[in-house]
């Protein structure tokens, strides 16, 4: 910051010539007293007066650089003042966009959108660890994916002994209640200040409190629609996912298929060998059928030991097959309960869906139908229901 600017210097010189043009008669009166009053008192007035004046110059000059100083310090204090207000509102519309995320989805979305504002022109990534498993949840810039797990596992402490911590990128660790969960990297290229690293200490701790509610949320839902037993749906929410098929496949004009399996003599299991032992041929079918199907297809414990899957893009046929396979899976592979091994088998119908159906249980009751066709059939069976059904 200059305080003098070049007109400002021509005015000045201007002026010192209008006053020295002006004050010369009198300035030189003023030299022959001086002179006069040296040679009558003895004094040495003119060096005094000019040292003074040096003096005097000098000070002023020190005096302004001093101010220019000071008003450079200002207006660096002001940028970085500016800067960490910029910032910390990008932290606070990530912090809010973290908040309005309650899956992994939605977070990957609000860092893809905030990690360039936030990363100041350097590549900035986080990753997730899941059961050890190392996975990428955002980036922003170019970095190696393998680098980016090294750098990782080098923050949590993980890395061999011989790498050198102070290569590669800055890393921060995503930590919940003691237990981390991830890391925020950033390059080290530009060079990054002291409050840059506490605004990405800060975004690491939103991520990490963000990604461990999204965990925690997708328990409490999957806890809420799924049976702890058999991992199937429970019956509230396969009927709404059904509704979003039968509506997906009227759209589409793509083929649907639903099958109702239920197992035979389930309640001679239980009698003879305890409600315990039900329950371990409940959780073998549950993963005979993780086993089998795919994972687009719908899986529901109906009933008490009655399942419902639903079969998207699927034709009759198709859901011939399926159920085909499941009931000799079930049946070549008895339950190993204590020393005995207990024979289990399954009854199934199968209903095709016609593109246009809207009436979930009008559906439900063909299979149902169907069912107890093969039951009457001498069980352990599949049958397909007579009617197709016709658009609602």
């Amino acid at each position: 910051m200059r305080l003098i600017g070049r007109n400002d210097l021509f005015l000045l010189v201007g002026l010192t010539v209008a006053l020295f043009a002006i004050f010369s008669g009198p300035l030189a009166d003023f030299l022959d007293f001086v002179n006069q009053v040296d040679q009558e008192r003895g004094f040495r007035l003119l060096p005094g007066l000019v040292i003074l004046a040096v003096v005097y110059i000098v000070h002023q000059q020190r005096k302004r650089l001093e101010m220019r100083a000071a008003a450079l310090s200002a207006e660096t204090d002001a940028r970085q003042a500016t800067a960490r207000a910029i910032e910390m509102e990008r932290l606070v519309a990530f912090g809010q966009a973290l908040a309005r995320s309650l899956d992994e989805e939605s977070i990957r979305a609000a860092a893809a959108e905030h990690f360039p504002l936030l990363a100041g022109g350097r590549s900035l990534w986080a990753m997730t660890r899941t059961a050890g498993h190392w996975q990428l949840l955002a980036a922003a810039g170019d970095t190696v994916v393998t680098e980016r797990e090294r750098a990782a596992r080098r923050a949590l402490g993980e890395a061999d002994p011989g790498v050198d911590s102070r290569k590669g990128d800055i890393c921060f660790p995503m930590i919940v209640a003691g237990t981390p969960i991830g890391v925020l990297g950033v390059s080290r290229e530009p060079p990054i200040a002291e409050h840059q690293r506490i605004a990405m200490a800060a975004a690491a701790a939103l991520l990490a409190v963000s990604v461990k509610n999204a965990q925690l949320f997708h328990e409490v839902r999957e806890t809420g629609v799924r049976d702890s037993l058999t991992g199937c749906f429970n019956r509230k929410h396969a009927m709404e996912v059904m509704d979003g098929e039968l509506r997906r496949s009227r759209r589409s004009q793509l083929p649907l298929s639903l099958v109702m399996f239920d197992l035979d003599h389930f309640k001679d299991v239980n009698d003879r060998f305890g409600h315990l032992c039900g329950d371990a041929v409940l959780a073998a079918v549950g993963q005979q059928m993780t086993a089998v199907l795919r994972g687009s297809d719908l899986k529901c414990r109906y009933g008490g030991e009655e399942f419902l899957i639903l079969l998207p893009d699927t034709p009759l046929a198709g859901a011939r097959r399926v159920a085909e396979t499941l009931r000799r899976e079930i049946e070549e592979h008895p339950v190993r309960w204590n020393d005995a091994a207990i024979p289990v088998t399954a009854s199934f119908g199968i209903t095709a869906i016609t593109p246009g159906e809207v009436d979930a249980n009008l559906i439900i009751a063909r299979a149902d139908a169907a069912l107890y066709r093969a039951k009457g059939a001498g069980r352990n069976c599949v049958r397909a229901s007579e009617g197709h059904g016709a658009p609602a």
